[in-house]
């Protein structure tokens, strides 16, 4: 039996777009790991203490950086799509 001559890669693929995604995912949670650096209370936000605030900021931080993750990956799958199928015509 003959192999075939390329054979298509299974493993994960690292690029530098995925690189970046996959730091956007990681600060929020190193961010919310570091307790030490927000277990204050002071300075409080309309009479609400640093470590309320700030624990709600990082959910819409959290948010903003997750959604960017998924649009660089999508963005990075369409333009793999489009390679390959312009490729293979």
């Amino acid at each position: 039996m003959t192999e075939p001559a390329e054979t298509p890669r299974s493993g994960p693929i690292v690029t530098p777009t995925r690189v970046v995604a996959g730091l956007c995912l990681f600060i929020p949670f190193v961010a919310m790991l570091w307790v030490s650096s927000y277990a204050k209370v002071e300075p409080t936000l309309i009479g609400i203490p640093f470590f309320y605030w700030y624990q709600m900021l990082w959910v819409l931080i959290s948010t903003a950086l997750t959604m960017t993750a998924y649009k660089l990956v999508r963005r990075e799958q369409r333009a793999l799509r489009a390679r390959k199928d312009g490729g293979s015509q």
